[in-house]
C-alpha cells in the first residue's frame, strides 16, 4: 500500500532536487533488503527446525510495528533506519511458499504455488491502488498507520487459524544437513544454482524501476491525482499476475519448469523494453499489465523447481538462500535504478532491465544445454 508513494513521501520532508529524491528513493527502498538478505537463511533454518508458523507470526507483528512507526518520521534518515529494521521481518510470503510446498504433493507443486501466488498478487493488486487513494485523501502518515492493521490481522489469523503438520519421511529421517552441506548440495546441482542466481538478476531488473515509478508517472501524467495513478501503475501488474500465475504453474508441472522459466524471462524482456518509449500513462499501464502476465509466473515456477530439487528437510533453508539472493537483487536494483535515472534519465532504466532479463534467459538456456540430464528430471 505504501510503495507507490515512497518517493513522494521522501519529497514531502523538504525542498529537495529531483536527483536527491531519486537517489534516496532507491536507497530507502533497497535498505530493507540488506537485513532481509542476512536474515533469510537464518529464518529458513529456524523454520526447518522449529516450524514455519512461528516465524509467520513473528514476521507479521514485526512488519506491522515497523510500518506503523514510519508514519511518525520527519526525515529521510529516520525512514531509512526503519526500513532497515523492517528487513529483519521481511519474508512472510517466501516462508508461506516453503510451508505450502513441503505439504503439497510434488507433481502438484507448480499449480498449488501458483494459487498461492494468486493470493499474494491479489494483495499486490489491491494494496497499491488503495494506498494511492488513501494517500490522496488522508495523507501519507495515516496511510502508513492503516497499512499496519492488515499486517497485525495476518499475525492473528496465522496464530489462530493455521495448523502446521510436521512431515516425516524416510528421506527426512535419514538425511540431516549442516549449513555447509546445504550449500554444497546447491553447488553440486548446476541448474538449481543457476535458477537461484537468475532469481537475483530478475529482482535487479524488476526492482530497478520500482522506487522511481511514481516519478515516471508524474513525468507522463503530471501532478493531478499522482498517488492514485502511481498506485494504478503498480497494481495493474498484479492483475496480469493474478490472471496467469496459476496457469503458468500448471503448465510448468506438465511440460517442465526450466522451459517455462526460459520462456517467461524472454517474454518479460520483450515487454519491458517499450516502457522507455511511452508518451502517456495509459501506454505505461498496458505494458505493466503485460509485464504482470509474463513475470508473474516466475516466482511459483522457480519455487516449484526448488521443491523438487531439494530434500524436504532442507527446503526451508534452500528457499532461504534463494530469498537472500532475491533480496540481494532487491538491494542492487533500486540503487542501480536510482543512479541510472539520476544521470541518464528514467527511460534508460527500461533498457537495462530488459537486457538483464534477456541475459538471464540465455544463461538458463546455456546451463540446460551443458547439463541435459537435468531437463525433465523433476517433471
Amino acid at each position: 500500500m505504501v510503495l507507490p508513494f515512497l518517493s513522494l513521501y521522501i519529497d514531502s520532508f523538504g525542498n529537495f532536487s529531483d536527483q536527491y529524491v531519486q537517489h534516496w528513493s532507491g536507497w530507502v527502498f533497497a535498505i530493507t533488503f540488506v537485513t532481509a538478505f542476512i536474515f533469510s537463511p537464518i529464518w529458513g533454518r529456524f523454520g526447518d527446525k522449529f516450524g514455519r508458523k512461528k516465524f509467520l507470526v513473528i514476521a507479521a507483528v514485526g512488519l506491522s510495528v515497523s510500518v506503523f512507526l514510519m508514519s511518525f518520521v520527519t526525515s529521510v534518515m529516520q525512514l531509512f533506519i526503519l526500513r532497515f529494521f523492517m528487513g529483519i521481518f521481511t519474508g512472510f510470503i517466501s516462508t508461506s511458499q516453503a510451508l505450502i510446498s513441503t505439504q503439497t504433493p510434488k507433481h502438484l507443486s507448480g499449480r498449488v504455488l501458483g494459487t498461492l501466488q494468486t493470493g499474494s498478487v491479489s494483495g499486490s493488486l489491491l494494496g497499491p491502488l488503495f494506498g494511492g487513494v488513501l494517500a490522496d485523501y488522508v495523507g501519507f502518515a495515516a496511510t502508513f498507520q492503516l497499512t499496519s492493521i492488515p499486517l497485525i490481522l495476518a499475525a492473528i489469523f496465522v496464530f489462530a487459524g493455521l495448523k502446521e503438520y510436521k512431515l516425516e519421511t524416510n528421506e527426512e529421517t535419514e538425511m540431516k544437513f549442516s549449513r555447509k552441506e546445504v550449500i554444497q548440495h546447491i553447488i553440486r546441482h548446476p541448474m538449481l544454482l543457476m535458477i537461484m542466481f537468475v532469481s537475483m538478476f530478475v529482482q535487479i531488473a524488476h526492482f530497478s524501476i520500482q522506487p522511481i515509478l511514481a516519478l515516471y508517472v508524474e513525468e507522463l501524467h503530471g501532478p493531478v491525482n499522482l498517488a492514485f495513478f502511481s498506485g494504478l501503475a503498480f497494481s495493474i501488474t498484479g492483475l496480469g499476475n493474478l490472471l496467469m500465475a496459476r496457469r503458468w504453474g500448471r503448465l510448468a508441472d506438465r511440460i517442465g519448469y526450466e522451459k517455462i522459466l526460459v520462456a517467461l524471462l524472454i517474454l518479460s524482456a520483450v515487454v519491458y523494453f517499450p516502457g522507455a518509449f511511452v508518451t502517456n500513462i495509459w501506454q505505461l499501464v498496458i505494458l505493466r499489465f503485460l509485464l504482470g502476465v509474463t513475470i508473474g509466473g516466475i516466482i511459483p515456477v522457480r519455487t516449484a523447481y526448488i521443491r523438487h530439487a531439494a530434500p524436504v528437510s532442507i527446503q526451508g533453508e534452500v528457499l532461504g538462500y534463494n530469498m537472500s539472493l532475491r533480496f540481494l537483487g532487491n538491494i542492487i536494483g533500486p540503487a542501480l535504478g536510482g543512479i541510472i535515472a539520476g544521470y541518464l534519465g528514467i527511460s534508460s532504466v527500461f533498457f537495462i532491465t530488459s537486457g538483464l532479463l534477456l541475459m538471464s534467459g540465455f544463461l538458463l538456456i546455456i546451463t540446460m544445454q551443458r547439463h541435459p540430464k537435468v531437463i525433465n528430471q523433476y517433471n
